[in-house]
């Protein structure tokens, strides 16, 4: 009895742990789109070029306002504006106010500093939070500053773009393979970073170690192959009857039972699993104990299906 109520202690924490974990997000790859162009605010810091002219040239910041002194000029309004648009519009002052021939008023204005618009990062990452932006930074170098994923993060990352928040971009990323994946990816004022959590599979019962193993994007794991992670059965494993746990539409649970042994021996189709599977290898003479454990977690808040074999 007290084996009964250990296992079904154990792998009822592993059903709560799942339920709080939620699905790993699913999303295509395509190619990164380029951002849109960031628009001036408040407290920014402008860098003006006047061609041939270095004096009237420098760094100017936006006041309140939404306005900017420029040497000769005054006050001009850029609030709004893209930096090309700016450029123009003090170049079409300039113009104006007789200062420079138009055929010789040339500016450029680049944003030098942003003050009202910080990068989010959220999700699976050590230290999230909204971090300083000035100027455009390199994705890894944000992610460092957030002090890098967890674990359980998802080698899927998702950037939302300030001026296109409905359609993120996804990049893969997974610094600490053994051929590190670090995407060359620009990051701007306003963007959002989301690292999303990965799928788990649980490996309970009688393995070496015993635990939740991420299920990365870009591929699956079978279950020979969580098994190996795994470090195989224990002493008195009962691999011909090992349970796979699988959640079916409406939260029932499905227990699936499938020969290992079968499948290492090449006389079994292995099986695919998919997120938030477990997988139950029993001691030898214990299968009743197994079952009433399972069928004791099951017991909480769901019903219990009909048992089948995987082949």
């Amino acid at each position: 009895m007290a084996k009964t109520i250990a296992l079904a202690a154990a792998i009822t924490a592993f059903f709560l742990l799942q339920a709080t974990a939620g699905p790993a997000q699913q999303s295509g790859n395509p190619a990164p789109a380029s951002a849109p162009a960031l628009r001036i605010g408040a407290g920014d810091l402008i860098e003006l070029r006047v061609f041939d002219s270095p004096e009237m040239s420098g760094h100017f910041r936006v006041n309140e306002k939404g306005d900017v002194s420029v040497p000769l000029l005054g006050s001009v309004h850029v609030e709004g504006e893209t930096a090309e648009e700016a450029g123009t519009t003090i170049e079409q002052s300039y113009a104006d106010a007789d200062i420079l021939k138009p055929s010789k008023a040339l500016v450029t204005v680049f944003i030098a500093e942003y003050a009202t618009q910080g990068i989010l990062v959220t999700g699976e990452v050590r230290s999230g939070g909204l971090f300083p932006a000035l100027g455009v930074r390199m994705f890894n170098d944000v992610m460092i500053a957030a002090g890098g994923v967890t674990p359980a993060a998802s080698s899927k990352v998702f950037i939302a773009r300030r001026g296109d928040p409905e359609h993120p971009i996804t990049v893969d990323y997974n610094p600490e393979a053994l051929t590190p994946v670090i995407p060359q990816v620009q990051i701007f004022p306003g963007d959002t970073i989301t690292v999303p959590k990965a799928g788990l599979i649980y490996v309970l019962g009688n393995v070496s170690r015993p635990g939740a193993y991420v299920l990365e994007g870009r591929r699956t794991l079978s279950v020979e192959e969580v098994m190996a992670l795994a470090g195989g059965g224990g002493h008195a494993a009962s691999l011909n009857s090992v349970h796979l746990v699988r959640t079916l539409e409406g939260g029932r649970k499905e227990d699936i039972i499938v020969s290992v042994k079968l499948i290492y021996r090449g006389k079994a189709p292995d099986v695919e699993l998919k997120d938030g599977d477990i997988l139950y290898v029993p001691t030898s003479n214990g299968r009743l104990v197994a079952e009433q454990a399972i069928n004791s977690a099951l017991g909480i808040g769901t019903s219990v299906a009909v048992y089948k074999t995987a082949y």
